[in-house]
């Protein structure tokens, strides 16, 4: 650790990532406020939410211990543990555009669904505000913090196998706890849709966000002045044909 000096890392959404975070940013935002005007102040279920929660409720029905085990991933608890190790993980790697993300992309998210969507929409469910899901937006920013870190490239060689298992486990545990937020009646099937969209759309948004020059500067010259800190090139200046031998090869 006597040698590690805080770097701010290569940009977070390169080339072609950053036009499609673009797009999956307004689709998402899209998405959130369509299905919010829809259902606004509603308190019953439509017939496309009933067609898909009903089996799902009936499915699990029997098993109220492991509903609930099934959506603690989307609660504070777990939630603060993945963000903080993986904030830690990305400071440790010198991606500190990457551990910014890993901080920001949960708590903006779920802010968003607290503070804004929620009692604006005024969707209710049982007598509770549940438009989007809390639970699902939690772990859809989660998983798309994993799928920004670990799935686009360049990344180091001989990782892809890992990289791939966490991004898809990270995917399955969002899927999993939608399954169990709809069948403890907390929230309807297009709840969990939007608490995709905002965990992804946010996410999305942010990494945007930490790429824009201005930003990097402002990170370059915070590394830069950690005390003892050796001076060399800002990594976020390097082009693409700058990158470390290791990066390069990971892109063929």
């Amino acid at each position: 650790m006597g040698g590690w000096q805080p770097r701010v890392g290569r940009p977070l959404l390169p080339g072609p990532a950053r036009v499609l975070a673009g797009w999956v940013t307004a689709g998402c935002a899209v998405l959130v406020a369509a299905l919010g005007v829809l259902f606004a102040h509603q308190g019953t279920a439509g017939g496309f939410d009933r067609a898909i929660d009903a089996p799902v409720i009936g499915w699990l029905s029997g098993q109220p211990h492991l509903r609930l085990w099934l959506a603690f991933p989307g609660t504070l608890k777990p939630a603060t543990v993945l963000v903080i190790a993986a904030a830690a993980g990305c400071i440790l790697a010198g991606r500190l555009g990457g551990a910014l993300l890993a901080a920001a992309a949960v708590p903006v998210a779920t802010g968003l669904d607290e503070a804004l969507l929620k009692p604006l929409v005024d969707r209710t469910y049982l007598g509770n505000l549940a438009y989007p899901s809390g639970h699902v937006t939690t772990v859809s920013a989660l998983a798309a913090t994993a799928t920004v870190l670990l799935a686009i490239p360049p990344q180091q060689a001989g990782t892809r196998l890992p990289r791939v298992l966490l991004t898809a486990v990270a995917w399955a545990v969002t899927v999993v706890v939608a399954v169990a937020v709809m069948s403890l009646r907390w929230h309807y099937f297009t709840d969990t849709i939007a608490g995709a969209a905002v965990g992804v759309g946010t996410t999305a948004a942010l990494g945007l966000l930490i790429d824009l020059p201005v930003v990097r500067r402002v990170l370059g010259r915070l590394c830069r002045a950690r005390p003892g800190a050796v001076a060399g090139p800002d990594p976020s200046r390097l082009s693409s044909a700058d990158s470390p031998p290791t990066e390069r090869r990971s892109q063929s």
